[in-house]
């Protein structure tokens, strides 16, 4: 049984939240269609770029995100903080970027003060509000797919389907679990190969900042990163578009993802090697420190990042914040514990 949003969604909990839209009859409706012929690869880059127009707008950073040829995943934070510090003029430009309004119809002598405080609160929950967020990006691309293609009805299978990430583990193994996407699904061979993911743009970000060249992946050894490179990004320049990880600077009051970027260059770059078929192998040894950081063992790691929708329903987290989540919505086993208790170190 579907359940209620609400019991998906507590900003309370955590700010940071797991979504996947699929397309309808899990058509490659932004890929190749292998019967007709006809290549839709164009409109991923639709849905980036739309995903980067509404984080301007709303109180959204994007963390990580994959674009398939009949789905993407996105990891979100909301920024609740900076919604909650914005003047009403700045509601007011920001909602009238998405759906425009005649602003003399606020100065009409008709409309009490009242109804326009009511207004604008309604607007400053929505532009911190998830199902929003999705409506605004997913309304848009069918919008735009159905004008192509001259016909009407769904082009999203259903309504997004969204996972609370609860600490820091649940964070990191959903951002590599997105970012490794195109790989588990053979799309692409190693991240640097991976286009329309956010991995794709942190590393094409890190190869021009080093190499002062444009990005190619002749930079790179092997197909995967050199550990030259690795050590150096720590001092390069970060995508304007997405989350930055932690700078290293004492006091850094900027949302951040609270790892710094050569730690998730090492996750992503080992666990990629693990994962794709022709490179079977152990976690390796050095990720053992950052695993134990996020309270992790290796073979719940892999596991994670491999299966994190097969494991794991409405949340992510440990045992303990999980069945917390839970409970707060009546739920009493919420559907992951079995999982958590061999993934995590007790």
């Amino acid at each position: 049984m579907t359940a209620p949003r609400f019991t998906k969604i507590d900003l309370n909990a955590t700010p940071y939240y797991h979504c996947m839209t699929r397309c309808v009859r899990r058509s490659f409706l932004c890929g190749k269609d292998a019967i007709t012929g006809k290549d839709f690869e164009h409109r991923k880059g639709w849905i980036v770029a739309r995903i980067k127009e509404l984080s301007k707008i709303f109180a959204v950073k994007i963390c990580a995100y994959a674009v398939m040829s009949n789905h993407y995943h996105i990891v979100i934070f909301i920024n609740e903080k900076e919604a909650k510090a914005w003047s009403e003029k700045e509601v007011f430009q920001r909602w009238s970027a998405l759906f425009p309004i005649d602003a003399s119809r606020l100065a009409s002598p008709f409309v009490i003060q009242d109804e326009i405080d009511f207004k604008i609160s309604q607007w400053r929950e929505r532009l911190m509000s998830i199902s929003w967020f999705m409506r605004c990006l997913n309304e848009k691309i069918a919008l735009l797919s159905n004008l192509e293609d001259k016909c009407k009805g769904r082009f999203w299978e259903c309504r997004f389907k969204s996972q609370a990430l609860l600490d820091e583990g649940a964070l990191l193994s959903a951002m590599v679990y997105v970012d490794l996407n195109p790989i588990r699904s053979k799309v692409a061979c190693t991240p640097e190969e991976s286009e329309f993911t956010s991995i794709y743009e942190r590393i094409k970000e890190m190869t021009k900042s080093i190499n002062k060249e444009p990005f190619g992946l002749n930079k790179l050894k092997n197909g995967f990163f050199s550990k030259e490179t690795i050590e150096q990004c720590d001092t390069i320049k970060q995508p304007v578009n997405l989350m930055p990880f932690a700078s290293g600077v004492s006091g850094d009051v900027v949302p951040h993802i609270n790892f710094k970027f050569v730690d998730y260059l090492h996750l992503i770059d080992n666990t990629g090697r693990i994962i794709r078929e022709n490179k079977k192998g152990a976690i390796p040894e050095d990720l053992s420190p950052i695993l134990t950081r996020l309270g992790l063992t290796s073979l719940g790691w892999f596991e994670m990042v491999s299966k994190l929708e097969q494991h794991f329903f409405q949340a992510v987290g440990h045992v303990m914040i999980l069945v917390k989540f839970g409970s707060q919505f009546r739920e009493r086993g919420p559907r992951g514990i079995g999982a958590v208790k061999q993934f995590y170190i007790s």
